[in-house]
Order: structure tokens, then sequence, then C-alpha cells
């Protein structure tokens, strides 16, 4: 019997990182796999994998009441056109409009990916006190679908939310993150030279990169010789986005240099010596993954997402969130100790084949699957 399967994203890229090989995979178990997403420039290749394309206009850094109201009437829309056996949303707006109009639109079943609790749930003053409770109430609505699987990626944030929103531990799943695929990035020795030290993420407050930028300027004051690089690319939409203007600056002073968006990453990572995330809060960066299957050691922050994707002391250092000087401290005593960065990379590798493998992640996917089909 043919089944129906519906990713909501809010962007394109996004789904083509982190989702498409449980879209394949379902595919080929005889799924026909639809996905509505906001598009940037990734609709031809999105098609070439044999998806059907729904474009939605997504304004992720609108949260007033009409661009809430349009995104929810296009997700019905949607609903209703594909009529889907089961909707898989992914991210915080997808899950919560996305739910909402499921339950409404009479969607078989549910399952929704939690990677990270975001924005809402990190900003402070009276109106992020509103958002937090118009969210945490639509979480409870969401979570009342009766064949519902909810993924969270950290303990934490499952912890929390479950808390919040009163979610039973019957409808909740683990899963370690998106996966990495372990042959694509392969485990290389660390690169001779001038040390590169690597941030990849959205050029987003929330990332931690003032704090990099400030722990980069230390270092180079204490006369460290490195080279300290931003890969990624501002994010308008969202709150947290730095100015072009600021990372021009920095680049100007010599304090950092600017690498962009890159497509490449297995070979960007083989240039590094060192990677790292000082964020605020994650569900579980899939760069760390990356960096861990390429034998990477990592410099991270004790906090939700980040700690879950190392093996503190053994595969990488965690430090306190914004906190540019322990930051440097960090970085400082692995670029002085290739022996222990080696020794730290070698054992993210470990790491990497024991729990980020995308080939369990995909089989963990397809089991639930089968059983909300199976409960239908």
């Amino acid at each position: 019997m043919s089944r129906t399967l519906l990713f909501v994203v809010n962007v394109d890229w996004f789904f083509l990182s982190h989702r498409l090989p449980i879209a394949l995979e379902a595919q080929r178990q005889g799924y026909a796999v639809h996905i509505a997403t906001g598009l940037t420039d990734k609709l031809d290749e999105l098609r070439r994998h044999g998806l059907s394309v729904h474009p939605l206009v997504l304004r992720r850094g609108e949260a007033g009441l009409r661009n809430v109201w349009h995104t929810a009437v296009q997700l019905w829309q949607v609903f209703r056109a594909v009529r889907p056996d089961i909707v898989h949303l992914v991210t915080i707006k997808p899950v919560l409009l996305g739910g909402l109009m499921a339950r409404l639109a009479g969607v078989p079943a549910v399952v929704l990916a939690v990677s990270g609790l975001g924005f809402v749930f990190l900003a402070r003053g009276p109106k992020a006190v509103l958002r937090r409770w118009l969210a945490v109430s639509l979480y409870r609505f969401v979570f009342g679908h009766h064949k519902l699987k909810v993924v969270f990626q950290n303990p934490d944030d499952r912890a929390s939310l479950a808390a919040l929103a009163r979610l039973p531990d019957s409808k909740v799943v683990m899963i370690r993150g998106s996966g990495v695929d372990l042959l694509q990035y392969a485990a290389t020795p660390l690169p001779t030279g001038v040390p590169v030290v690597l941030l990849v993420a959205r050029m987003l407050a929330d990332k931690g990169v003032r704090e990099f930028v400030q722990a980069a300027r230390l270092l180079k004051q204490q006369g460290t010789v490195a080279r300290f690089c931003l890969v990624g690319a501002l994010d308008p939409e969202n709150p947290a986005s730095l100015a072009s203007s600021e990372l021009t600056q920095w680049c100007e002073e010599g304090t950092v240099e600017l690498w962009g968006q890159r497509s490449d990453m297995p070979q960007v990572l083989r240039l590094a010596h060192l990677v790292v995330l000082p964020s605020h809060r994650e569900g579980l960066p899939k760069v760390l993954l990356e960096a861990a299957a390429c034998a990477r050691p990592v410099v991270t922050t004790d906090v939700p997402g980040c700690r879950d994707a190392v093996d503190p002391g053994v595969s990488g250092v965690l430090v306190p969130v914004r906190d540019p000087a322990a930051l440097a401290d960090a970085i400082a005593s692995l670029l002085v100790d290739p022996a222990r960065c080696q020794a730290m990379g070698d054992a993210g590798r470990a790491l990497a084949e024991r729990a980020f493998d995308v080939r369990q992640v995909v089989r963990v996917h397809m089991r639930i699957y089968q059983e909300l089909m199976d409960k239908s």
C-alpha cells in the first residue's frame, strides 16, 4: 500500500544537510516523500532526489500575528492537498504551527523533531515571557495528538519541555543528533603549519561568535600564533544575527579570517587543528559530530546540546558559557600540546563511530514511522 510522508522544514538547505538521508531511505522503503519548505536556491536539487516540493513563504524573523496566520494557512493548504499518512515537522515554527494544523487537518500520525529550544527560550524580558507562555501552550496542544512521537537530541531539552508541556515518556524518542556520514567525513591526521582554529556556525550572537573573537584577540595579544577562522553565513531573519559591519571590522583588524558559507565541509574540517563552538545552547550541533568524525578535537561550552556532542576531557574540552578568557585558555592549552590534540581527535572518531553514524539515525527514524503506521 502506498504511504505518504511529508516533511515540513523552515528552509531547504537545512533539510538537505540534516534530513535528506532519512527521506531517501523512506523512498527506498516505498514512501512517496513530499517536502514543504522555504526555498533559497535548492529547488532543483530537491527535485533531483525525487521529492515533491511545496514552497512555503516563511519569515523566520517575524513573530507577528499576521505572519503566524499566513504560515498556518499555508500549512493547512499543504496538509489538505497532500493528505500525508505521516508528517515530520522539523524546528520550532514547523513543530508549533505545523503540529497545530496537523491536529486540525486530521493528519493520522506526526513526528516532531525538537532540535533545541530556540531563541524564544533564550531571550529575556517581558515580551520573551509572553512568547514562552504562548509557545508552551501550543506545545501542550500539539503534544496531545494521539499518534505522535517527539524526537529530542539531548536530555536537558527533553526534561525542560516534558515538564513544561506535560509530555508523557511514551511519546518521546531520544536520538543523539542528525548523524554524520562516516565515509564522507573521514579521519585524517592533523595538518602541519600554522594551526587553524575553526568556528563553523551561522553568524549569530547565541552561537558564541563574539566570545570566539574576543578569545582570539586575547590569544593574539599573548603571542599565540594561529589562524582563527569563521565559517558560515549571516542569517538576517534571525533576531540574534550579527551585522555584516561587525564581521568586516574583525577581519580588517586582523583578529579573524572570514571564510563565509562553505559547501565542502569535509575538506574545510581537514584544514583545522581545532574546532570551537562556544554556543549558548543547542539541540546537538551537527558540526561537532562532523568534527569528531574527522578526528578533530573540540572546545565547546558546558551547555545542553554542546556537552552532549563530546566525551568531556576525552574528545573535547568544555568551558563555561559566555567566558572568552576561559575559552582562550582552553584553546591555548590544546594548541601547545599536539599529542593531546591527536589523542582527543582519535577519541572523537571513536565516539562518532559509536554514537553518531547517520545510518543508525536513519534506521531509528524508519522504526518510528513503522510504529506509527502500525497504529493507524
